[in-house]
């Protein structure tokens, strides 16, 4: 499954990055909520070891969830029942446990059908789609994280995948907020980071999404404010689309505030 390779790639992307971290810099607070490397890192670790369940150990899947939930429901943060559930791993430790599980993640997907349907704390999924998940979750966080140190991430074509991500999810930015779904949806045209044309949905020269593949992914994950970016847009339904666009599960969130997600300056 080329979704997994990608996946691989992405979380392999960020492991070098953090290789040049000192143990002293993973409490450093990033523009992402204040959430530092380390809770970056675990967060990512453990929605690894969440979808390693689904398809190797469901029960033990569903006893993560459960406990997610109960935390939740005593009033814990999702940092503190992160901390607590990885027994406050931190530094080097975490990162070389995070490395380890994203390899053996994309290693276990890459041979299952990519048809599957896996469990989630949502609807369920296809594994295709479960992985190109996990991608999209790591390459968002680690905006956070190269933003922290003024750097810009070597992008590929892999981030396609965050990018139909980004189409598909249209309705669900909309139905996420209960609001009507604009219809119909957007033309959306990209370009990639090799310069081709990527296009999804009927060409209308009303209603449509112009710019970078890679800007139109960081407003649909949220990590820039379309202001912030060089994405243009034609019509309602595509301008209420990238105001609250949002391809992440959960309940709904607002884009950060122009200007409060930059790469810093070095």
């Amino acid at each position: 499954m080329q979704q997994a390779d990608d996946f691989k790639e992405e979380s392999s992307c960020l492991e070098r990055l953090l290789y040049s971290v000192g143990d002293g810099e993973y409490n450093l607070a990033t523009q992402f909520k204040n959430w530092t490397i380390s809770d970056i890192l675990r967060h990512l670790y453990l929605f690894n070891k969440a979808a390693k369940n689904t398809l190797v150990d469901q029960p033990k899947f569903f006893r993560l969830m459960n406990d997610l939930q109960n935390a939740r429901e005593t009033g814990m943060t999702l940092l503190e029942i992160q901390l607590e559930m990885l027994d406050g791993l931190s530094g080097k430790a975490l990162l070389n446990s995070w490395g380890s599980s994203y390899r053996e993640l994309a290693k276990i997907y890459s041979l299952t059908d990519p048809k599957k349907r896996v469990k989630w704390a949502g609807p369920d999924m296809s594994a295709r789609s479960s992985i190109t998940a996990r991608q999209m979750e790591t390459w968002a966080h680690g905006q956070a994280i190269f933003d922290l140190f003024g750097k810009k991430r070597q992008e590929t074509d892999r981030i396609r995948n965050i990018a139909h991500l980004g189409v598909s999810t249209y309705g669900w930015t909309f139905t996420n907020r209960s609001l009507s779904m604009p219809e119909p949806a957007p033309h959306v045209c990209l370009v990639s980071p090799k310069g081709e044309k990527w296009v999804w949905n009927t060409p209308q020269e009303d209603n449509s999404v112009f710019g970078l593949a890679v800007e139109f992914s960081q407003v649909v994950t949220q990590v820039r404010n379309i202001a912030d970016t060089s994405i243009v847009t034609k019509g309602e339904n595509a301008m209420k689309w990238m105001a609250v666009a949002q391809c992440f599960a959960g309940e709904a969130q607002d884009p950060p505030k122009p200007g409060t997600r930059k790469t810093a300056i070095k």
